[in-house]
C-alpha cells in the first residue's frame, strides 16, 4: 500500500501533522483493527486451553445476562 501524505508544519518549520486521504485512513484503520486481532489470537494461544462442557457455559452465560 502506498501512501500520498501531506505534511503539516508550523511557522517554525517543524512537523506538526499529517494529512493522508480519507481511503487511505481508512484502509490503515482497517490494517490496524486487523493487528488488534492477530496479536489477541497469539496471546490466546500461548495460554493453557480450559474446556468447558456445553451445558456449563450455557448455564454460566444465562447467569451472567440475568446479572446485566
Amino acid at each position: 500500500m502506498s501512501i500520498t501524505e501531506q505534511v503539516v508544519l508550523n511557522k517554525k518549520g517543524k512537523a506538526v501533522a499529517v494529512q493522508i486521504p480519507m481511503n487511505q485512513y481508512k484502509k490503515l484503520l482497517e490494517l490496524a483493527e486487523e493487528m488488534e486481532d492477530i496479536k489477541a489470537y497469539d496471546q490466546s494461544m500461548k495460554r493453557k486451553p480450559q474446556f468447558i462442557p456445553f451445558d456449563k457455559a450455557v448455564k454460566e452465560l444465562k447467569a451472567n445476562r440475568k446479572s446485566n
